[in-house]
């Protein structure tokens, strides 16, 4: 495998609705207007979403965008922020984290704007991701972690073809001291 640095890899990624382009410098207001508008929902799984239990504010949505940008160059995660091509506003984030290059895979990852849910953001940029993840970056696996509980996680899982490879049982612990049992999906490259 050549040097991750030496992959070319888009910042942007168009779909039929979106358009996933890298966090980049001032993309910060935007990114924080629908964390915040997001907060109740995204709360909800906070073993999934640690960041999210703190305080928001728009000074550190601007510090993720920027670092977000440097992690892109280096290839140490691979966030897009999903811009709505109609209107222009951000619904969400995805984006292929935790990568293992020397396997090669990576976890997809993704939130969506409240008010956006439901109306299949999600599945397109999961779709577009998983392509970009076997097609231009050769990865062998893609894995979907997600809490048991969260069934619009499981149905993205599955209208991407991915397969739940197993159930951790008590895996995590949520903020209000509950455990959580973590379902680990994952989608395999196609075959030549």
């Amino acid at each position: 495998m050549p040097d991750p640095v030496l992959l070319d890899v888009p910042k942007e990624l168009a779909t039929q609705r979106l358009l996933l382009r890298a966090p980049r410098t001032g993309d910060g207001p935007a990114l924080f207007d629908a964390v915040q508008a997001s907060l109740p929902e995204l709360r909800r799984f906070l073993a999934s979403l640690p960041w999210v239990a703190g305080a928001q504010s728009a000074e550190l949505s601007e510090v993720y965008c920027r670092n977000a940008e440097s992690n892109v160059i280096a290839r140490r995660d691979l966030p897009f922020l999903l811009w709505e091509r109609a209107t222009g506003n951000v619904v969400g984030a995805a984006g292929l984290h935790r990568i293992d290059w020397h396997t090669p895979k990576a976890e997809v990852g993704y939130w969506c704007r409240s008010a956006s849910t439901g109306q299949g953001y999600i599945t397109e940029a999961v779709e577009a991701l998983c392509e970009l993840a076997f097609r231009q970056l050769a990865v062998v696996r893609v894995e979907l972690v997600t809490d048991e509980a969260n069934g619009a996680s499981r149905r993205v899982a599955a209208r991407c073809g991915f397969d739940l490879d197993g159930v951790l049982r008590s895996e995590r612990r949520a903020p209000d001291g509950t455990l959580r049992n973590t379902c680990i999906y994952a989608r395999l490259a196609p075959r030549p």
